[in-house]
């Protein structure tokens, strides 16, 4: 045999094994049945949602349901950015610039001169700061448009917002505490949010197609102004998922990842929770939506009102986003949940 066949004969073994094992890769899980369900609702998501499911380093699943939809589209996420800010709050703890359970007046002196001294940024980051919330999605738009930056909103927060509970003793899912939370470190780093979040997370997660920046004559949004990709928000995801490590950088420790998925409301009475999140545990800018036996949270998530779903799950050791444009309802909210399980039947649970 000539060297040059020799040769022809190695490169064409290497390709099949390469081929082999690519087709073992894809073969060893079957969401035929994802497929199916997005199929069968996609009037739900008015046909634009994108699919992705990571899982020991790769994407494992992707369903791009239309071709001007894709992973790299920009949409508004609204209540998946808590996430996002929960996890910068999180760098200053890591870096010991402040403590979850510090007062905000500590840096915020106004919130002692209106009685609000006590509130910690712990409750901050688990809505229970005991303020008054105002839960009308559309009121708290159309108000919010009047702050040129997040030091009028909170200041707002704390002279004319009144204590309806004591701090720690009342749950309400709002965006009241978020955004007092990112005040505190605008304060602390004398740096804007939107430059914040862009140098602790976005840049470091390469989520390039994210920002806070909606609209530069109003204040940044901590709470919900995000707009994001399927493909950025899944970069977090993954970061989460691995206890904090993003493409082998250390994003978050791997302590502030686990303080993030415990239980934060403690018996705080339930004042209100939208219903796309009825029966879930709060933790720090994230629901806990499924846990252990021995009660650690196997699965978070953070819903967005516009319908984007993203998932971290623990046990099954993965995580997923369904990202669409169009607002959540409770019928939606199912058709997620079967997407889920549907998912954990070929990704078997590793916990009990």
């Amino acid at each position: 045999m000539s060297l040059k066949t020799r040769f022809t004969c190695l490169k064409f073994s290497i390709t099949l094994c390469f081929l082999l094992v690519l087709q073992f890769s894809y073969s060893q899980y079957n969401f035929s049945a994802v497929d199916e369900l997005i199929t069968a609702n996609k009037k739900l998501f008015d046909n634009d949602l994108v699919a992705l499911i990571y899982k020991d380093g790769k994407v494992i699943y992707k369903n791009e349901t239309n071709k001007e939809f894709t992973l790299k589209t920009q949409a508004p996420i609204a209540s998946c950015s808590k996430w996002l800010t929960a996890a910068v709050v999180m760098t200053f703890v890591d870096e010991g610039k402040i403590s979850l359970d510090d007062k905000v007046s500590k840096y915020l002196p106004i919130f002692s001169k209106y009685s609000k001294g006590y509130i910690t940024i712990r409750q901050c980051l688990s809505h229970t700061t005991g303020i008054e919330a105002d839960n009308s999605a559309l009121k708290n738009i159309l108000q919010r448009r009047k702050f040129a930056t997040l030091e009028e909103e909170v200041n707002v927060f704390a002279s004319k917002r009144a204590i309806v509970k004591n701090p720690g003793e009342l749950f309400q899912y709002s965006n009241v505490g978020l955004n007092i939370a990112a005040r505190v470190c605008e304060v602390v780093s004398k740096k804007t949010f939107d430059r914040l979040v862009t140098e602790r997370l976005l840049r470091p997660l390469k989520m390039r197609g994210t920002t806070f920046i909606i609209d530069y004559d109003a204040a940044p949004n901590p709470s919900g102004g995000a707009k994001s990709t399927a493909g950025d928000y899944l970069n977090f995801l993954s970061m989460i998922l691995n206890k904090g490590i993003f493409e082998n950088k250390r994003i978050l420790s791997e302590a502030a990842v686990t303080e993030m998925q415990k239980v934060q409301t403690g018996n705080a009475a339930i004042g209100y929770t939208p219903k796309v999140a009825d029966g879930f545990s709060y933790g720090l800018g994230e629901w806990i939506i499924e846990t252990s036996t021995q009660g650690t949270a196997s699965a978070v998530s953070s819903p967005g009102l516009f319908g984007t779903w993203p998932v971290v799950d623990n046990c099954r050791g993965y995580a997923c986003i369904f990202f669409v444009k169009s607002i959540l309802s409770e019928q939606r909210k199912d058709f997620y949940v079967q997407l889920k399980e549907a998912i954990d039947e070929q990704l078997k649970s590793n916990c009990n």
